[in-house]
């Protein structure tokens, strides 16, 4: 999609999924700090606000197109069903145009404030600007502890790692949203996309808020699916490290089958231990169905990429047409 939009605008990329009661707080508080930005900088820019509506069940959209009477600026896409924020995301650097693109979560957790310092990097060169959170004090043990462990685990088996405590507030370059568009993986996770496609890259620290209203959407099962689905779908490492360890166990047989027949031969009696033999089976075992585990999350993100099915389906478009 071409760039037809003069120098110096930004699309804020807003993906929202039922969140009725948090939009118009975030249009208010979002409006105070652009509106302070182009008042502080000489440089003046001009800020869209792109709202991507994932199958929103509520009022959401109704209001999404309310608040345009009073900021000429709000633009919306409404996908035909809920695809999840992964592809919503996806969906709106599709069909952002700005110079600058920043996307950013409905419920203030991503401090608008910090947008300014982000602005400042790019204009200095930088092609993306990471926002990263200085703790996760607001977080449960459990959340901070799994956090901590997906990405270690993540970059251990990536081939590009991602920045630790990043999320998906960042400003890209327009040069790399079109580069990340290009990335067509229908299984998309969209930390490891910006990684990969490269270019220079700033980042600026915030300390994150509480959520403004009700509660997260992501529940233990979808953060799960999620992290398997960066891990499987950034990496052939866990296919490889398989392979390792079966070699590795089949040398260990080898050696256990000698120990066994010197055994016999030297002391004329076979080697007790029906026990041990049934751990061995159940241990084998249970590694052989992980193995198949393993190949059975990469033949289905095969299955879902070649049937080549659109990554999401687009209802209708709001503010956009004049563009």
């Amino acid at each position: 999609m071409e760039n037809v939009l003069k120098a110096n605008t930004i699309t804020l990329v807003v993906p929202v999924f039922n969140e009725e009661k948090a939009i118009p707080l975030f249009v208010e508080q979002l409006e105070t700090s652009l509106f302070e930005i182009n008042l502080k900088n000489s440089r003046k820019f001009k800020f869209q606000i792109l709202f991507v509506n994932d199958g929103s069940t509520d009022a959401s959209e109704f209001i999404i197109r309310n608040a345009k009477m009073t900021n000429a600026e709000i633009q919306l896409v409404s996908l035909s069903r809920n695809f999840g924020k992964e592809r919503a995301l996806f969906a709106g650097l599709t069909y952002a145009l700005g110079d600058a693109v920043i996307p950013m979560d409905v419920d203030l957790q991503d401090p608008p404030e910090v947008i300014e310092q982000m602005l400042n990097k790019w204009s200095d060169g930088a092609s993306i600007v990471n926002a990263k959170r200085i703790s996760r004090s607001e977080d449960s043990w459990m959340k901070r502890t799994t956090a901590t462990a997906f990405y270690r685990i993540f970059n251990f088996f990536a081939e590009r790692p991602i920045p630790e405590n990043v999320g998906d507030f960042r400003l890209l370059d327009r040069q790399v949203v079109d580069a990340v568009v290009q990335v067509g993986d229908k299984m998309r996770f969209n930390k490891e996309v910006f990684s990969w496609v490269g270019f220079t890259s700033e980042q600026v620290e915030f300390e994150r808020p509480k959520r403004s209203d009700g509660t997260g959407k992501w529940s233990v099962w979808k953060l799960w699916n999620l992290a398997l689905d960066g891990i499987f779908s950034s990496s052939t490492m866990p296919l490889r490290l398989w392979g390792y360890l079966g070699f590795l166990f089949s040398l260990l047989a080898f050696v256990y089958v000698i120990f066994v027949i010197v055994f016999t031969v030297v002391f004329g009696r076979s080697v007790p231990g029906y026990s041990s033999t049934i751990v061995m089976i159940l241990f084998f075992g249970g590694l052989n169905l992980l193995s198949l585990g393993v190949l059975g999350e990469y033949i289905g993100r095969i299955f879902t990429e070649v049937r080549e099915r659109p990554t999401f389906i687009v209802k209708s478009t709001f503010g956009l047409e004049e563009e």
